[in-house]
């Protein structure tokens, strides 16, 4: 399978030339030049595999030029039980909220949060492919939370590979913090930038999009930017799928359809749900949950994209969803218009600062089954407060995002799916608020939040990243 650019200006690669990429030489992103189909006889093939199984067979269809064998190697190192526990990915019944309601567990993993399940493998992938071909790779990554410190623990202490993570300064929880900075492997670099995530992201963009820069000191990119993400995180739809659907009878799976409920920050992991939708898999409608920074579901809404400037982005109790300018939803606005139409309206929004499609907003309701809506601090506090009283389940503020939308936008007869984000430990004092008592910390956060932090501290500027990472690079 061949990759290529949303802007149309860039060579096609393959899956592991687009792993070690990032952003395309163009400044798109990069987009399968075909889906591949899940149909419902592969979907039963399926049904009886265990999660790296299923990972190697998902993945699979997208990384052609990886040889059967090693992927399986890559795949059934990334999701080990020394990094997950079994099953990796659980289904969490929450009936007694709602009957039909279900959160999938995504936030088992080392960092405690939906990230590791895409990072892991590529913490083995990129490597691998590094090795392979005889080459080395600088990281360039922004995070409002929960990337960084997955990108961090799957690359620490791996040959060839340095990290260089931008985080929006004082914009984290205090666990998110030291997860990151506690780190003191020497290829391990925390950058905390003066402004938030999306100036931490237009740092990131602006440096891959010097060709030189980006040659000479061999820029890569593993934030949702990376189509390697993006089809990792495809597999946690198929299993969350497969699990739900295994307690109906087997005349009935052909008609079995969910809705998935997720939340929303830069796009990348409901794009991962829209991929899959796409592929086949039996997916009614994805609900795309905002917090009050709802540049997305204004858009979903209203079919105009309008992104924000970084003054009018606020700081919220779900701070990793704290983004005004979501990198992914330009390869879903690539899908929808068509390569050429994109390309020609994608200048509107350089230009103006808004794109407008209203014209395609039916096609993203009923073709693409995309519904969105807004969470408030007062929503998350409530939906915490009530998935604790009502199911004895404790969420995090983000995942509560997505059950408050998820509840607003549920049908009888259609099971609804929630993406679960972190874990609530990561996010003690809005669950404090919320329960009136802090979740007790397990031993190791409290042992982590103890640690010595290293991390410098950058002005908003480009010079500042360039010469930071002139003198850090890994050669």
């Amino acid at each position: 399978m061949q990759f290529i650019s949303t802007r149309g200006q860039a060579p096609s690669t393959s899956f592991t030339e687009a792993l070690l990429m990032g952003l395309e030489p163009d400044g798109g992103l990069a987009v399968p030049t075909s889906i591949p189909t899940i149909s419902a006889a592969r979907l039963e093939e399926w049904r009886s595999l265990d999660y790296t199984a299923l990972a190697t067979a998902v993945i699979g269809l997208f990384a052609t030029d990886i040889p059967e064998a090693d992927l399986r190697r890559i795949v059934s190192a990334a999701y080990g039980p020394d990094r997950f526990p079994a099953p990796v990915v659980p289904l969490k019944p929450l009936d007694a909220v709602a009957p039909g309601l279900a959160l999938v567990g995504l936030s088992e993993g080392p960092t405690m949060a939906f990230k590791d399940l895409a990072m892991q493998f590529l913490g083995q992938a990129i490597p691998y492919v590094l090795a392979r071909d005889g080459k080395v790779l600088n990281i360039l990554g922004a995070t409002s939370g929960d990337t960084g410190s997955a990108a961090e623990h799957a690359f620490r202490g791996q040959k060839g590979v340095s990290v260089f993570m931008l985080s929006p300064a004082g914009r984290m929880s205090d666990v998110q913090r030291a997860q990151m900075y506690s780190l003191a492997d020497p290829n391990i670099h925390n950058i905390a930038v003066d402004g938030v995530f999306d100036d931490c992201q237009a740092l990131v963009k602006a440096l891959n999009n010097d060709a030189a820069f980006k040659a000479e000191h061999n820029l890569g990119a593993v934030n949702s930017i990376n189509i390697g993400r993006i089809v990792a995180q495809a597999v946690y739809y198929v299993w969350a799928w497969l699990r739900a659907s295994d307690g109906v009878t087997p005349q009935e799976r052909g008609a079995f359809h969910v809705d998935v409920a997720v939340p929303s920050g830069n796009f990348g992991n409901i794009y991962a749900g829209h991929l899959t939708r796409s592929m086949g898999l039996p997916v009614r409608r994805l609900i795309l949950a905002t917090n009050e920074n709802n540049v997305l579901d204004e858009f979903f809404t209203s079919g105009i994209y309008r992104p924000r400037s970084s003054a009018e982005t606020l700081a919220t109790s779900s701070p990793s969803m704290d983004i005004s300018r979501a990198s992914n939803v330009e390869r879903f606005m690539w899908q929808l218009l068509g390569p050429e139409e994109f390309v020609a309206r994608w200048a509107s929004l350089e230009t103006t600062g808004a794109l407008d499609l209203t014209d395609h907003l039916e096609a993203m309701r009923a073709e693409f089954g995309f519904v969105s809506g807004t969470s408030t601090h007062a929503d998350r506090l409530a939906a915490i407060n009530r998935v604790q009283s009502e199911a004895g389940a404790l969420i995090d503020p983000h995942t509560a995002d997505g059950v408050t939308v998820a509840l607003r936008h549920m049908e009888p007869g259609f099971p609804t799916l929630v993406m679960e984000t972190a874990l609530a430990a990561k996010f003690a004092e809005t669950v404090e608020e919320a329960l009136g008592e802090a979740p007790q910390p397990p031993a190791s956060v409290r042992e982590l939040l103890a640690k010595e932090q290293h991390v410098v501290e950058i002005p908003n500027s480009e010079d500042e990243l360039r010469a930071l990472i002139a003198r850090s690079a890994v050669r």
